[in-house]
């Protein structure tokens, strides 16, 4: 906890300590953290004086917020129809026999967890993911065995 409440402080210096800075303070908790703890939300709540409901109800209304922890790298695969069109299931499908986890889940080095999500913007790109910060488009089984090469050679 007492790395969690010196980065709150840091965090804090930074953006204010208001409810208006509450979704840059949780984003900059997830970034160093890989996930919003009970405890940080308690502490986030404290620190700008508001119900902890409150952090919890912006910390689970995002789905680039997480309340349970992650991998390092976070795939998130678009589940648009437009992706579902341009055979998103086979990039899924690749994906979870690479890592051998199902969507929704983590790979027990917590080095992977495989998410979906709503629309990354990229429906003319499709199918598209983002791994952490990283869009990655036009995918096809090939592409993304590359990819995820590459992440798994990552430190």
């Amino acid at each position: 906890m007492p790395h969690t409440r010196e980065l709150i402080d840091k965090v804090t210096g930074h953006y204010g300590a208001n409810r208006e800075a509450l979704l840059p303070i949780l984003q900059e908790i997830q970034r160093n953290e890989q996930y919003l703890s009970d405890e940080a939300m308690v502490e986030v709540a404290k620190t700008l004086d508001i119900s902890s409901a409150d952090v919890y109800g912006k910390a689970t209304f995002y789905s680039f917020l997480d309340t349970i922890p992650r991998g390092k790298y976070v795939i998130r695969v678009c589940k648009t129809i437009v992706c579902d069109m341009h055979n998103k299931n086979k990039i899924i499908e690749t994906i979870e026999n690479l890592l051998k986890i199902k969507v929704g889940e983590t790979t027990l080095n917590r080095k992977f967890s495989l998410l979906y999500t709503n629309c990354l913007g990229w429906c003319h790109k499709g199918p598209a993911m983002l791994i952490n910060d990283d869009v990655y488009t036009e995918l096809t089984p090939e592409k993304v065995r590359d990819i995820i090469r590459e992440y798994k050679n990552k430190p």
